[in-house]
C-alpha cells in the first residue's frame, strides 16, 4: 500500500460519505499517486488535470495544474512549456518510481474551461487543454478519454484502481472558493522557479 503526494502542500484525505470510500482532495499545484482503492477528487476551472494509471503495476495518480498566464510572462513560450512539463513529469516520475511504465500508462484528461474573467481573455484554458493533449501525444501515453474546454467548471472523481472517472459539470458556482483558489494559484505561479530541469525517467 503506497501513496505519494505533493511534499510541500499535501492533499487532504477524508471519508466521502456519498461514495462511502476514502478520498484525497487535490488542489491546484498538487498531485497524488497511489495503489490504494480510493478516489481522487478535484474541481477544475481553467486548470487541467491528468488522471494517469498503469493497469499492470496497479498504480495511478492525478495532478492539477495551470500554465502561467502567457500575457504576463517575459518569455511566455519557454516559461509555460517548462512549467507544464514540470507538472506532468513530476506525476509521471512518481508513477514510474512506484512501478509504472510509460508504455503501459493510460490517461484521461479534463479541464481548461473558460470560467475565470481574468484568464478568459488570455486563453489560458485553451492553452492548458492544447498543452496536455500534445504533451501526452509526444510522450506516447495513450489518452482514453477527455473532457476539455467549455465554459463551465468540473468536479472530477478518479478511481485509480479501476480507471473509472465521474465528471460533474458545474454550470453555476455558488461557492466562490473554487474561483478564488485558481485566481490565487495563477498569481502565485508568477513567483514559481522553473529554471531547473526535471528529467523524465525512461
Amino acid at each position: 500500500m503506497l501513496y505519494e503526494s505533493s511534499p510541500a502542500d499535501t492533499p487532504s484525505v477524508y471519508h466521502d460519505a456519498r461514495l462511502n470510500t476514502e478520498a484525497a482532495k487535490i488542489l491546484p499545484g498538487q498531485y497524488f499517486v497511489t495503489d490504494r482503492d480510493i478516489v481522487l477528487v478535484t474541481v477544475l476551472g481553467s486548470c487541467v488535470a491528468a488522471c494517469i494509471r498503469d493497469t499492470r503495476a496497479g498504480v495511478g495518480g492525478m495532478n492539477h495544474f495551470l500554465l502561467p498566464d502567457a500575457a504576463r510572462d517575459v518569455s511566455p513560450a519557454s516559461r509555460s512549456a517548462r512549467y507544464g512539463s514540470f507538472a506532468m513529469e513530476v506525476l509521471i516520475n512518481q508513477l514510474i518510481r512506484h512501478g509504472a511504465r510509460r508504455e503501459t500508462m493510460e490517461a484521461k484528461v479534463f479541464g481548461g474551461g473558460s470560467v475565470l474573467p481574468e484568464l478568459r481573455s488570455s486563453g489560458v484554458g485553451e492553452s492548458n487543454a492544447r498543452f496536455i493533449v500534445e504533451y501526452l501525444r509526444k510522450e506516447r501515453v495513450q489518452v482514453l478519454a477527455q473532457d476539455l474546454l467549455d465554459d463551465c467548471a468540473r468536479k472530477i472523481y478518479f478511481f485509480p484502481v479501476s480507471g473509472r472517472v465521474l465528471v460533474k459539470k458545474l454550470r453555476h458556482l455558488h461557492n466562490a472558493t473554487v474561483l478564488a483558489r485558481e485566481q490565487d494559484y495563477s498569481r502565485r505561479l508568477m513567483d514559481v522557479d522553473v529554471s531547473g530541469e526535471v528529467e523524465l525517467f525512461r
